[in-house]
């Protein structure tokens, strides 16, 4: 298959890049160094790919076998306004993440980790980009009254604390939150695009193989440094340890478990063609996967720690510390690392506000079950506005002031001014067209 490039008109593709030259500071010394750290990969070019010669029939829902929209106009009014929001949302998170990504690159300790970092965010500007291009090439207006600039503008204006997926609220602490964030939350990306590639609405489907192309570096670019460290860690470093790494993957996978959204939902989305999954059927995919990830950087900590052993004899060591959690050949099971249950830490779908531990045991009093959180959870993240947030929202809920379903939509409530410079602020990124 061939691929075809576009580029946004120009105020709106002018928009990206003033937006990139506030949030991605580094992005010029990214391309000076392209050609050292990724020799065989092209130069990056910001600008929409569609995949042509892709099935043109929908693939699934009610309408199977149907001709796929080129045109939200054409659709149902329901499929267009799903299909509008999901485009919105993987904007939102495409911004959100590079955001997010600012505040520690400079936290990386090798060089090359922090520029697989840049690179991510980069693209991560051009899947936004991507994006863009969908809302601003159609007339959205049947399920709309934004126009494009509006559109544009209100993605482009979101700061961590305003986007619209709760994953892309929540600050990082350190560098071990870049590559945690790359290794789960990325992942979960993988899965939306993969599910979106069959979308009825073609354009949406065809912008979707580039992107997954470069989604999967996005997830290298995670799980390589988590490899790195948990084999340091198994021979002694004390630089970034299995501790840290535990407590990051359970500050991030509640969020990634909650991008898929309620587990009872999605059904909506497969009767209108636009993902083949409900909500469980992926969420339950992606924590099978991350699982097998856990695994592989258990096994690189057990041979790292003891490499007289083969891999065979490493795989049924680490079975044996797993089923018994006992020590065996100086390995506890507190020094492997292990994905918490999934109704731990959660504020939305069905587990929402439960007072569910980290292992799956049960607390009957809110008070005990903060105590578990400051125990598996960050320091640096206990001390910030979003735990607190969710420690006072928990609060509410068990007290009978708020609803679940209340909590759910208020978390996180967070307001930022302003970016990574002080001209961030107040700016409108979409500038008015000159009069002719």
């Amino acid at each position: 298959m061939s691929t075809s490039t576009t580029e946004l008109p120009a105020r709106f593709h002018n928009a990206v890049v003033k937006w990139r030259q506030t949030f991605i500071p580094d992005f010029e010394l990214l391309l000076e160094r392209w050609e050292k750290f990724f020799p065989e990969e092209p130069a990056f070019r910001l600008c929409a790919f569609r995949e042509l010669g892709m099935c043109d029939r929908i693939e699934c829902g009610d309408a199977e076998g149907a001709p796929k929209f080129n045109s939200a106009g054409k659709m149902h009014p329901g499929q267009a306004g799903h299909l509008l929001g999901a485009i919105q949302a993987q904007a939102s998170t495409e911004f959100g993440s590079i955001q997010q990504h600012q505040l520690t690159l400079a936290r990386a300790q090798e060089e090359d980790e922090q520029f697989w970092i840049l690179r991510m965010m980069a693209e991560e500007l051009r899947h936004g980009y991507q994006m863009l291009h969908l809302l601003v090439e159609d007339d959205w207006t049947s399920v709309s009254d934004l126009s494009s600039d509006d559109m544009v503008e209100q993605i482009l204006s979101m700061r961590t604390g305003s986007h619209i997926l709760g994953a892309f609220n929540v600050d990082f602490d350190s560098f071990v939150d870049n590559a945690t964030f790359c290794a789960l939350i990325d992942r979960v990306g993988k899965y939306q695009l993969s599910m979106q590639k069959i979308s009825a609405y073609k354009p949406m489907a065809e912008s979707m193989p580039q992107m997954l192309r470069e989604e999967a570096f996005h997830l290298m670019a995670g799980v390589l440094p988590l490899r790195r460290w948990m084999e340091k860690a198994g021979g002694g470093s004390l630089y970034t340890t299995t501790a840290d790494i535990q407590k990051a993957i359970n500050k991030w996978l509640p969020r990634g478990l909650e991008m898929f959204g309620d587990e009872r939902g999605g059904g909506t989305n497969v009767r209108f063609g636009l993902k083949p999954m409900k909500n469980a059927e992926a969420q339950s995919q992606y924590l099978e996967e991350v699982k097998k990830v856990i695994r592989g950087l258990n096994l690189r900590f057990v041979r790292a720690r003891l490499p007289e052993l083969d891999r065979v004899e490493a795989e049924t060591l680490l079975d044996r510390i797993i089923d018994d959690r006992q020590a065996k050949r100086g390995i506890s099971y507190e020094d492997l690392v292990h994905a918490p249950d999934p109704s731990f830490f959660r504020r939305r779908g069905v587990p929402a506000f439960e007072l569910t531990g980290w292992d799956g045991e049960e607390f009957s009093a809110v008070e005990n079950y903060v105590k578990h959180l400051s125990v598996h959870l960050p320091d640096a993240y206990r001390a910030g506005r979003d735990f607190k947030h969710y420690v006072e929202t928990l609060r509410r809920v068990h007290e009978d002031e708020l609803t679940v379903k209340e909590a759910s939509r208020a978390m996180p409530s967070l307001s930022r001014v302003g970016g990574v410079c002080p001209c961030s602020r107040a700016v409108r990124w979409v500038a008015d067209e000159e009069p002719s």
